[in-house]
């Protein structure tokens, strides 16, 4: 694996240069989500594609950008879109950011994605923290990485999502109005979205709502000791007893809707990091 870290100091090299060593803070936004981006004070921008070994976003409704800006006083990197298992990339392809945010420095990562809920009680537009996983993925972006540059091949997951950021969410979301919730997300492959029989197994496994990403790249955070949070925008409801169909353009939709909201909670936790 000696391919990945010539890949990831190059890539670093890159972004050095660009001034991308300079962050504090990391923030990966999901599908539909990126009005965050409209308060940065942006000081560059560089598309995926110009990025050494970076994938490409593939999916329309990701931006695909790397920005580098200020919020405040703390400088950040926000990834304007993600890269899926469902795309036909690796999950180290996946999880390349992930690492590559840490080693520019990045001190803490906040995510966010698009999820279907299948606790009852969540809605459409809903914000949920979550506070734990489950991986259904069918393959694990620590896989075959035996070198000790990669960071712990057994890293513990006990806690993968960092208290102190979740309750800064939590407390923020508080301050401002806005009511979020908690739970616990199940990471499928996709793309296609679940049957009823699917949604009654995850639900059963203890899961409050389904997504396509973000698990993967929270291991690798806690592989290479990178805190992260993350919050889930509850774009669909998965009762397989009331199951209509949805489509992808109704997802977006939604999290259009809620974007407003997720945006002002990360605003305020951003700020107080720096």
């Amino acid at each position: 694996m000696n391919l990945l870290l010539d890949q990831l100091n190059e890539t670093k090299a890159f972004l050095s240069k660009e001034g991308f060593n300079t962050a504090t803070t990391g923030v990966i936004l999901g599908t539909g989500l990126s009005e965050l981006v409209n308060y940065i004070a942006a000081e560059k921008m560089i598309p995926y594609h110009e990025i050494p070994h970076f994938p490409l976003s593939t999916v329309e409704f990701h931006k695909g950008n790397m920005i580098l800006g200020k919020i405040g006083k703390t400088t950040v990197i926000v990834m304007q879109g993600r890269f899926h298992y469902y795309e036909g990339y690796s999950m180290q392809q996946i999880t390349f950011p992930v690492r590559l945010l840490k080693m520019l420095g990045v001190k803490q990562l906040l995510l966010s994605n698009a999820a279907g809920g299948m606790n009852l009680d969540f809605k459409k537009g809903d914000l949920v923290i979550i506070e734990d996983h489950i991986n259904t993925q069918t393959e694990n972006p620590l896989r075959g990485l035996t070198d000790d540059a990669f960071g712990s091949r057994f890293p513990d997951m006990s806690c993968p999502y960092d208290p102190t950021l979740s309750e800064k969410l939590f407390a923020s979301a508080r301050a401002l109005g806005i009511n979020m919730k908690r739970g616990v997300y199940v990471a499928v492959n996709g793309p296609n979205l679940e049957t009823r029989a699917e949604y009654k197994y995850l639900k059963a496994a203890g899961a409050d709502m389904v997504g396509m990403s973000t698990v993967p790249e929270v291991i690798v955070a806690n592989q290479v000791g990178l805190p992260c949070a993350a919050v889930s925008v509850i774009t669909d409801e998965c009762d397989p007893d009331n199951l209509l169909p949805v489509d992808i353009a109704e997802i977006i939709a939604v999290a259009g809707k809620a974007d407003k909201y997720l945006s002002s909670i990360f605003l305020e936790v951003i700020k107080q990091l720096g």
